[in-house]
């Protein structure tokens, strides 16, 4: 569930819900046959800056469609994530910790 807060202005609103569109815009694309089902701009999200300006470019759509799918990205505010998906989604849904085991902060 998403719940926008009071602190966040119209602005950062109306850009939350651009982004929201253009992504079920990309599923459509994806439902209609438009886009590979298996590489799309949504299944190798996300796209780091090395990725986007590297000499190599492996992918069916455009850089610019995975570095900045909407055009207020280009101002300056674009957020690159340090890596891409690790794992696929195997990695984003199972984490692993390497933390001591609990038992180690056990106190004797």
């Amino acid at each position: 569930m998403i719940e926008p807060t009071e602190s966040e202005d119209k602005g950062e609103l109306d850009r939350f819900c651009d982004a929201l569109l253009e992504i079920r815009k990309e599923i459509d694309q994806v439902a209609s046959g438009e886009m590979d089902q298996h590489s799309n701009v949504l299944t190798n999200a996300p796209h780091t800056a090395g990725m986007v300006t590297s000499d190599t470019w492996t992918y069916t759509y455009s850089r610019q469609k995975a570095g900045y799918p909407l055009p207020y990205l280009k101002q300056g505010n674009k957020f690159w994530p340090s890596v891409a998906r690790v794992d696929s989604a195997y990695g984003d849904r199972n984490l692993i910790c390497i933390c001591p085991p609990i038992e180690s902060y056990m106190k004797e």
